[in-house]
C-alpha cells in the first residue's frame, strides 16, 4: 500500500482488542502499523484499542510503554507520525487479566457493549489460541448481528504438524464461522507479494509463458542474517521447517502456482490457492530423504561480526537436532506445472538477508550465435525481490557492443522505492485494514493450512531422527543444499553477490 494516490475510505468504527498487548509483536509491528493507518487516513478517530495482558499497569501505563517505543526519531514522515500518535494515544485502553479466566471476558463484554464492532488479535503464544477463542465464544463475544461484526486474527504458527493443525482448526471452527477467522501471514502484507497476482494476471506476455512449456523451474528463498539470538526457548522446539515453510514459503508458492481465479473476490482467490497447495506432491519417506536438506549453523562470521554456533545459544539444548536451514525440492502435480520443480530454501545466520522468488525459463532450443556455439547461454530469469529491496528484475541476454555478434547478460530492474514511498510501512497496515473491512483475500483458510502441513509432514517425520548437517554462520547454507540443485544440472540464484 503506497503512501500516495490512495483513494480508499477509512475502516469502519472498530475496537481492536489485542491479547498480549505488552509483548514484542504489539510494540514492534502492530502499533507502528496502527500509527501509519491513522496518518494515512486508513483509520479515523473511531478506531479504539483495548490491550489485554498480565502486566500490572493501567491504560496510562500501556500508553507510556508504547510511547517510548514509538517516539519518532527524525527523518521523513516523523512529524506526521508524531501527530498520528498524539491522535491515537487517548484511544488506547488496558485490561489486566489472565487469558483463560472468565472474569476477563465478562469485563470485555461489558466494555464492548451490544453494538460495537470488534476484532480480537491473538498476539500470544500458540498454546492460548484455542482457549481464547473458546472463551470469546462462550461469553457471546463472537456473536454477530446486523449492527456489529466480530472477527479474530490468529498469528502463526497455526499448529506444529498436520494433526495439531487439524485439531486447532476443528476446535476454532466449532465456535466461530470461517468467515470470522483471519489467519495472518505477515508476508502477504508486503507489496511485492501482493504484486505477484497483478504481475501474472494483468500482463499477457507473462501469463502466456507461465507454464511448463516455458518455465524450467522456480526457486523461493527466504534467507536471514540474524541468528536465533535470545529466542532459543521458542525456536528450539520449532525449527526452520515449521517456522517458515508451511506458511511463508508455501504462500509464495501458492501465488506462483495457482490458476487464474474466476474473480478477484477473496473466496475465489483462496479457492485457487488452496487447490495449488493440495496439488503439492506428498512424498513417501524415501522421496522425502532424496528431496530435502536440513542444516544447523555452526560458528562463523555474519556481516563482519562473529556468531556463535546455534547449540550455544540461550535456551537451546547442547545436543539439539533442530534445523536452522531447510532446502526442499517439491513438485506441483497440475497440468500447468507438470515436471517443473519448485526449490525452496530458508535459513538463519546466512550471508545476506534476501527473500525472493526466481522463475527460471527454459534455455533457447538452438544456439545459432557463432561466438557462443559450444557454450551455454544463461536462462532468462524473472526475479521478484520481496525483501529487503522490494522490486523485480528480468534477466535477459543481449548483444555485446562491437563488431562481433557476442552476447552478454543484463538485468532490467524495477525497485518500488524508486517510484513509490513505501519504506515507512510495515506490511501490517494492509492486513489490519483488511481485518477491519472484512476482506479475507490475504488470509489463510483452514484447507490451505492443512494442505501445507500435509506436504511437510513427511520431512517432519523423517527429521525426528538423525542429525542436521553443519554449515558456517555467514555462508549460504550446507553443501548438500547446492548438491540438491547440482544433481538436476541447476544452481541456486546467487545470494553472496547481493548487497
Amino acid at each position: 500500500m503506497a503512501e500516495r494516490d490512495m483513494h480508499v475510505p477509512p475502516a469502519p468504527p472498530v475496537t481492536l482488542v489485542i491479547f498480549g498487548a505488552t509483548g514484542d509483536l504489539t510494540r514492534r509491528l502492530l502499533m507502528p502499523a496502527l500509527i501509519n493507518m491513522t496518518r494515512l487516513g486508513l483509520a479515523d478517530d473511531q478506531l479504539h484499542i483495548l490491550g489485554v495482558g498480565l502486566d500490572e499497569m493501567d491504560a496510562e501505563g500501556l500508553r507510556h510503554a508504547l510511547e517510548s517505543f514509538q517516539a519518532p526519531s527524525g527523518g521523513e514522515g516523523a512529524t506526521e507520525k508524531g501527530e498520528a500518535w498524539s491522535r491515537l494515544r487517548p484511544r488506547i485502553d488496558y485490561l489486566k487479566g489472565d487469558f483463560t479466566a472468565d472474569a476477563v471476558y465478562a469485563i470485555l463484554a461489558e466494555r464492548l457493549g451490544p453494538d460495537r464492532n470488534a476484532a480480537f488479535y491473538l498476539a500470544v503464544p500458540p498454546r492460548f489460541f484455542g482457549d481464547i477463542v473458546d472463551k470469546l465464544a462462550q461469553h457471546g463475544l463472537m456473536a454477530e448481528s446486523d449492527r456489529r461484526f466480530r472477527r479474530v486474527a490468529i498469528e502463526k504458527p497455526f499448529g506444529h504438524d498436520l494433526d495439531s493443525a487439524r485439531a486447532l482448526n476443528a476446535r476454532i471452527l466449532k465456535q466461530v464461522a470461517e468467515r470470522q477467522v483471519y489467519r495472518i501471514d505477515h508476508f502477504l502484507g508486503k507489496e511485492t507479494v501482493q504484486n505477484i497476482l497483478t504481475l501474472r494476471f494483468a500482463n499477457t506476455m507473462i501469463e502466456r509463458l507461465w507454464n511448463s512449456d516455458a518455465i524450467d523451474h522456480v526457486q523461493i528463498t527466504a534467507a536471514e542474517t540474524v541468528d536465533v539470538g535470545t529466542r532459543g526457548g521458542f525456536y528450539d522446539p520449532t525449527g526452520a521447517l515449521r517456522d517458515m515453510v508451511p506458511n511463508h514459503l508455501f504462500q509464495l508458492l501458492a501465488m506462483v502456482a495457482m490458476e487464474p481465479p474466476n474473480s478477484f473476490d477473496a473466496e475465489a482467490i483462496r479457492d485457487e490457492k488452496g487447490k495449488a497447495l493440495r496439488a503439492v506432491r506428498v512424498y513417501n519417506a524415501d522421496e522425502a530423504r532424496a528431496n530435502g536438506v536440513r542444516g544447523q549453523y555452526a560458528d562463523g562470521v555474519v556481516a563482519g561480526h562473529p556468531v556463535a554456533a546455534y547449540r550455544g545459544a540461550e535456551g537451546v539444548a547442547p545436543d539439539s537436532r533442530t534445523e536452522t536451514f531447510v532446502a526442499l525440492k517439491l513438485m506441483v502435480d497440475t497440468w500447468r506445472w507438470a515436471g517443473v520443480p519448485f526449490y525452496l530454501r530458508t535459513g538463519k545466520a546466512m550471508a545476506v538477508r534476501d527473500t525472493e522468488v526466481v522463475v527460471v525459463f527454459k534455455p533457447v532450443p538452438l544456439m545459432q550465435f557463432a561466438s557462443a556455439r559450444g557454450a551455454k547461454l544463461p536462462s532468462n530469469q524473472l526475479v521478484i525481490q520481496i525483501q529487503p529491496d522490494e522490486g523485480m528484475s528480468m534477466e535477459m541476454v543481449i548483444k555485446r557492443p562491437g563488431l562481433e555478434v557476442a552476447t552478454a547478460p543484463v538485468s532490467l530492474d524495477f525497485h518500488y522505492a524508486d517510484r513509490f514511498r513505501i519504506a515507512a510501512l510495515t506490511g501490517y497496515e494492509t492486513l489490519l485494514y483488511d481485518l477491519f473491512t472484512g476482506d479475507q483475500t490475504l488470509f489463510q483458510r483452514a484447507d490451505a493450512i492443512e494442505a501445507g502441513w500435509a506436504a511437510v509432514q513427511p520431512f517432519l517425520d523423517l527429521w525426528a531422527r538423525g542429525e542436521p548437517e553443519s554449515y558456517a554462520a555467514g555462508s549460504t547454507g550446507p553443501d548438500s543444499s547446492d548438491a540438491l540443485m547440482r544433481r538436476d544440472g541447476r544452481a541456486w540464484h546467487g545470494l553472496a553477490t547481493k548487497q
